[in-house]
């Protein structure tokens, strides 16, 4: 076996992983307020924080992986993680819910964030590039799928605290098999990339991470396809990880639904969103990565405008028709978007990716809070959803825009 499905394979026990230490918030906005009295607006708020910089750092890790090595960077981040979700029990006031969860687990998730699948398909892959991208992304609902229905069951058994004990404990032993598995390059071991048939150029090592990631976004911002890749992945991450990760529980709370039955619902997504992304993927290698965009951005937008009238007290056929038929499109958006960054950026597709995913996460930490002040407001979240669903059409038409002919050259290469 090629030394690279291994690499893949602690990839993804790392991915699975930071997506349930990305959830642990949606379980735990009844229970906040419940015991401290905080408005849904403000735990939002920390929740928005934490995405803001989980998509900020991204585009900087893949640069630090660069410039230290993919292994020391993601056992940091781990152990930022560990740090930050345990000290989240001491917590008294909102500020400290923003600096544990907000900022600590916020910059170390991003440290493993779609930048990182990027580093390990690009280094470790020549053939099946689409297929493992579509893997790794898949991780994080497969993470979901593990880690909301116990979650939500510790939280209802034996309070908050608990599953944030089970999140810190889990992020310090997934560090163990990077430090033992983990390769920087296929070089390392005498090895050429999974099906290649030559060794790949050796790699530019620029020492200063910051200024290589400022260049290279300074650069990218140059070329139309960037701004329009970024906009529609700032719609995906508003109507993903902004809206349904976020706020799909306390909705159907609202409605009746008892927490531990949503967070099923919201962790069987991710059952659908496994098969849905890694099919994206084998379509990805076969298929226009500009057309799987438009029909995935046009479904999702329907499937919101309809989900107000699905939620109900009880597990119904309706709300399950939308739990399978939005999981799998939840996060099919990345392996496309993944191969256009690549066709128009080359080499440094891994950075340009990462800016991307920020903006997809600057968009997901915005309609976060709008979404948690709306219902403080209209003390429904019926608004949201049909907001979501016009911004989809949005995303459709940029998906449009976007060119089909020869990739975009406007990019200058670093030196």
């Amino acid at each position: 076996m090629h030394y690279a499905w291994v690499v893949a394979g602690v990839s993804l026990l790392v991915l699975l992983g930071s997506a349930g230490f990305r959830s642990a918030p949606s379980l735990m906005m009844d229970a906040l307020h419940n015991e401290f009295g905080w408005s849904l607006g403000t735990i939002s708020a920390a929740t928005s924080v934490n995405l803001t910089l989980y998509g900020l750092t991204a585009p900087f890790a893949a640069a630090l992986m660069d410039r230290f090595g993919v292994r020391l960077v993601v056992v940091c981040a781990l152990l930022t993680i560990s740090v930050g979700a345990g000290l989240t029990m001491l917590m008294r006031q909102p500020w400290q819910l923003v600096l544990c969860w907000g900022v600590l687990v916020g910059l170390g998730s991003g440290s493993m964030a779609g930048a990182f699948a990027t580093t390990i398909t690009g280094r470790w892959f020549e053939a099946r590039q689409g297929l493992v991208t579509g893997v790794l992304t898949a991780a994080g609902a497969a993470g979901n799928l593990v880690f909301l229905p116990v979650g939500a069951w510790l939280v209802e058994q034996h309070g908050w605290r608990s599953a944030v004990v089970v999140v810190s404990l889990a992020a310090s032993a997934v560090a163990v098999p990077v430090l033992l598995l983990m390769r920087e390059r296929p070089a390392d071991l005498g090895l050429l990339p999974y099906g290649a048939t030559e060794a790949p150029p050796s790699p530019v090592r620029d020492g200063r991470a910051l200024a290589r990631s400022l260049r290279v976004l300074r650069n990218a911002a140059r070329s139309r396809a960037f701004w329009l890749l970024a906009g529609s992945f700032a719609i995906c991450g508003a109507t993903t990880a902004g809206l349904v990760g976020t706020h799909f529980i306390p909705a159907a709370h609202d409605h009746g639904m008892p927490v531990t039955t949503a967070a099923s619902l919201l962790a069987l997504i991710g059952v659908f969103d496994v098969l849905g992304t890694v099919f994206s993927g084998w379509l990805t290698d076969r298929v226009d990565s500009r057309l799987l965009l438009t029909v995935y951005y046009g479904l999702r937008g329907l499937s919101l405008l309809l989900l107000p009238q699905l939620l109900a007290g009880s597990l119904q056929p309706p709300i399950l028709a939308f739990v399978i038929f939005y999981g799998l499109d939840w996060v099919a958006t990345v392996p496309p978007t993944v191969a256009l960054c690549r066709r128009h950026f080359g080499e440094d597709a891994p950075i340009v990716f990462g800016w991307v995913l920020a903006c997809h996460q600057i968009g997901a930490a915005v309609v976060a809070g709008l979404a948690g002040l709306a219902r403080d407001a209209l003390g429904n979240y019926d608004l949201t959803w049909y907001g979501a669903g016009a911004l989809c059409a949005v995303a459709v038409g940029l998906c449009l825009a976007l060119r089909t002919g020869r990739p975009d050259r406007t990019v200058p290469a670093l030196p």
